[in-house]
């Protein structure tokens, strides 16, 4: 089951979304003192619709309270559930077409944004991640996803190789991205069930991660550079893979 806890995000796209997706789990709302501009007086108006308490604070607090983050003048306090593993056998349980995407321990929270924020825009329909390792739904990540982290369900599991075993069990083909490997990303078997693998940065995939897999795949450079970010890599895969499901 979900368990629920209170967090801070903050950034004017975040606290958006999360007031037009989520807004029953919105607290509060803090806005810098002094900011009238039509995108708060927007953000403002929403909360007010919605019955969410709206507060000025100096720049002091709102400093105080966002721990130095690039805050833009807005932060609100969300209700947020944590999505475990109980709920993904309830959208493995999904009949028909299933994307999913697995991020093996990547740490740096912008790379998690940015890579929400990807496959919102092909279709996934869960990301899953490690428990441990992991920043989880952090108000950097929700900052960075820019609203993928408020439609996205974002799943953390305690043991990843447990839940791609589950995912064999729902006949979800897993595709690992790995350098060493000779096959290319293009040149995948298609299925209309797939899950997409991505490493951790620098060091990649984990062993039993690896093994867990049912094809490892490599992206082809064709320039001077050896490799792509991850955000960016999980973007190129994520379509392509996409791609084939639509083809199965």
């Amino acid at each position: 089951m979900s368990k629920t806890s209170n967090e801070l995000i903050y950034g004017i796209h975040a606290v958006e979304s999360a007031l037009k997706n989520r807004g029953e789990n919105v607290l509060q709302l803090w806005i810098l003192q002094g900011r009238t501009d039509h995108r708060i007086t927007r953000l403002t108006d929403l909360a007010k619709k919605l019955g969410v308490s709206v507060q000025a604070i100096s720049a002091d607090k709102m400093k105080k309270k966002s721990q130095d983050a690039s805050h833009q003048g807005v932060m609100a306090e969300m209700r947020v559930s944590k999505v475990g593993q109980n709920d993904l056998e309830d959208i493995l349980n999904k009949p028909g077409e299933l994307l999913l995407l697995i991020l093996d321990e990547i740490q740096d929270p912008h790379n998690v944004g940015a890579c929400l924020r990807t496959a919102d825009a092909a279709g996934v329909d869960a990301v899953i991640v490690t428990k441990n390792h992991s920043p989880g739904l952090t108000a950097v990540v929700r900052k960075v996803a820019c609203g993928a982290a408020d439609t996205l369900p974002f799943i953390q599991v305690t043991n990843l190789a447990r839940a791609m075993e589950l995912l064999h069990d729902h006949d979800v083909w897993i595709v690992g991205t790995a350098g060493e490997t000779d096959k290319s990303l293009y040149d995948i078997n298609a299925s209309r069930r797939m899950a997409l693998v991505m490493g951790a940065e620098e060091k990649g995939m984990r062993r039993l991660t690896r093994e867990n897999c049912d094809e490892l795949v490599y992206i082809p450079m064709h320039g001077s550079v050896e490799s792509l970010n991850v955000s960016v890599a999980t973007g190129v895969a994520l379509f392509e893979i996409r791609r084939k499901i639509g083809a199965a």
